[in-house]
């Protein structure tokens, strides 16, 4: 039997398998179909072999990295939620797909990367208590730092000149892009029926998090919870294909790991060189950091006595992690 292609994604959280969409849209599409996936749930995007997340480690296409380009793979490995389809029902997914990316997917990423509150009391508060010693005192920042670019490069400059107007007119979008997602599911099961399809992978990894995350600013995540039918429809794809992931990441992943193709532990037996290698990466980016943006300066004495010296360190007592 052929050894399993392996998938790399965010560890769990909120009561869902995975707090990343784009991993928790690959996980949730390969459970529609069956793929058969070895699944790591880390909290340490350098374990990727790619390193970033999500990863699929394939054996004749080496590693795929992006969410679409993963599921793409797995179409063409005969694993494809939509081959019942029909053309109509295709055209119908592309143009839902075209306007989540639009109208929904910048919002999401203002509610959980951009808005103050719901940033520091929760996104990063999770990512800084999942990810391992030294990695979480910075990567959470270099996340909220590509997200912030990300987000400029869909709204354009004009983000910046009027911020509170966009944002208002994106947050009543965003609303009316879920109306519109209720109307369209109504009262069936799946969007097409009773058999899911990619695009019900897609729409569950974008409303899931939202829905389930405890936000302390939850203007867009109110609307959502008005809608009946969407949250209904989230709790069933969990229920029947996810019954026993989510809860606390730290406790629940090793669990769904082993669930869905063995312990990382077994498995990886460098595992604890990897785990030596991330901290002194860590540590050395660190340092780096410190140095080059002049949070740490070394001080060197003058020649004589004085040169002899201890060599000291001068920290900036004002500067704070953001």
């Amino acid at each position: 039997m052929a050894a399993p292609m392996e998938l790399f994604c965010w560890a769990g959280g909120w009561g869902l398998p995975s707090v990343d969409p784009d991993c928790l849209a690959v996980l949730t599409y390969a459970r529609f179909t069956g793929a058969p996936l070895k699944v790591h749930r880390i909290a340490n995007p350098w374990r990727s072999p790619s390193g970033s997340l999500p990863a699929l480690k394939t054996k004749d296409e080496g590693v795929i990295s992006k969410m679409q380009q993963i599921i793409t793979h797995l179409r063409k490995q005969k694993y494809n939620a939509d081959y019942d389809l029909s053309a109509k029902q295709g055209a119908d997914t592309l143009a839902f797909v075209s306007l989540l990316e639009e109208k929904l997917l910048p919002v999401l990423i203002h509610t959980f990367w951009v808005d103050a509150k719901n940033y520091v009391e929760h996104t990063r508060k999770w990512y800084a208590e999942t990810i391992p010693f030294p990695l979480n005192f910075f990567l959470p920042n270099c996340m909220h730092k590509q997200h912030l670019e990300r987000l400029q490069l869909m709204w354009g400059d004009g983000y910046m000149e009027d911020e509170e107007k966009l944002e208002k007119e994106l947050y009543r979008d965003a609303r009316e892009c879920l109306t519109l997602l209720s109307q369209r599911l109504g009262s069936q099961k799946f969007f097409f029926g009773d058999s899911p399809a990619s695009l019900d992978a897609f729409v569950f990894s974008r409303l899931a998090p939202l829905l389930k995350a405890k936000l302390p600013n939850g203007k867009l995540q109110q609307h959502l919870k008005s809608l009946q039918n969407l949250c209904n429809y989230c709790a069933s794809i969990l229920s029947l294909y996810f019954p026993w992931d989510g809860g606390d990441p730290l406790a629940s992943a090793p669990r769904a790991a082993a669930a869905d193709g063995g312990s990382d532990a077994e498995d990886d037996p460098h595992k604890r060189r990897n785990q030596v290698l991330s901290v002194l990466l860590g540590l050395g980016a660190m340092l780096g950091y410190a140095f080059l943006s002049g949070i740490v300066s070394i001080q060197r004495g003058t020649a004589g006595p004085a040169a002899r010296r201890p060599v000291t360190i001068e920290e900036d007592e004002d500067e704070e992690e953001e």
